[in-house]
């Protein structure tokens, strides 16, 4: 394990490096990242301005709502930081036989393929949710309890897990089909779902997606767990959300890593 944290370090590193060579591109991504952001935050406060309440009961009211949105900013800064720039050049490697060079080094190949690229741009929105999500919480009637603060960091990780899991299978797609840049594009409109409070997700349409993207494909948990823990009143009923989140997240990892691993066993280098 701490031969792969020194990897990562380096990894991590040269790529922050790279980053500061050509320090006008960071600064214009980190502009540009955080005025999409700050349009969306924009959108939802118009929103609550002929609204108290997403959602009849909900609970979702403004600040328990940017409590929301901050944790999904959170999560997926370091899904976007740490994993998806690495996902996108494996298309690439495919194509070309570059995959071939990191089969036969001596390391995992899934710790490679995921994690050798970090775009430090991608944190931008991850500190604004920060401080979006301290702003919310200092204005709760009530706030969280120390219960909520210990298991808020933990289910994080399992949102970020989650959605790990997922664009390691995608990736494993790509091994397959040699090129799946539709399938990334697939990976965005999927975690739309995760944007909102798993309550809007209701009725005739709303109820199958709901299970759908709950006991499927558990996306609905990677931002709602974590933001109803934090953002709502803890009871006993929470522990089923937490259980479920934490089910879920090595649930997929263990999937992911068994697909990805069948993907390289039938990977045939370009050049054969």
């Amino acid at each position: 394990m701490g031969r792969y944290l020194g990897i990562f370090l380096t990894f991590a590193r040269a790529c922050l490096v790279r980053d500061m060579t050509f320090r006008a591109n960071f600064l214009l991504e980190c502009v540009t990242s955080l005025g999409w952001m700050s349009m969306n935050l924009a959108f939802y406060l118009l929103v609550f301005t002929f609204t108290a309440e997403i959602g009849r009961g909900t609970g979702w009211t403004r600040e328990p709502f940017f409590a929301f949105v901050a944790t999904g900013l959170i999560v997926n800064s370091i899904v976007q930081a740490f994993f998806m720039p690495s996902a996108e050049e494996l298309t690439e490697l495919v194509r070309t036989g570059g995959l071939d060079a990191v089969l036969v080094q001596p390391l995992d190949a899934q710790f490679l393929l995921s994690l050798h690229r970090v775009d430090y741009s991608s944190l931008a929105n991850g500190l604004v949710g920060v401080g979006l999500l301290g702003w919310a919480v200092s204005r709760f009637a009530e706030p969280p309890g120390p219960v909520a603060w210990l298991l808020y960091p933990l289910l994080v990780l399992c949102g970020v897990a989650i959605l790990y899991a997922l664009i390691i299978m995608l990736a494993a797609a790509t091994i397959l089909l040699g090129r799946n840049q539709s399938l990334y594009d697939f990976w965005f409109y999927l975690t739309n779902f995760s944007r909102y409070p798993a309550e809007i997700y209701s009725g005739p349409w709303g109820g199958p997606i709901r299970a759908l993207c709950t006991f499927v494909i558990p996306i609905l948990l990677v931002v709602n767990v974590p933001a109803r823990v934090i953002a709502q009143p803890f009871t006993a009923g929470s522990w089923g959300g937490v259980a479920a989140a934490l089910a879920a997240a090595a649930a997929m990892l263990v999937v992911s890593r068994v697909v990805f691993q069948a993907a390289l066993a039938k990977y045939r280098s370009a050049s054969s």
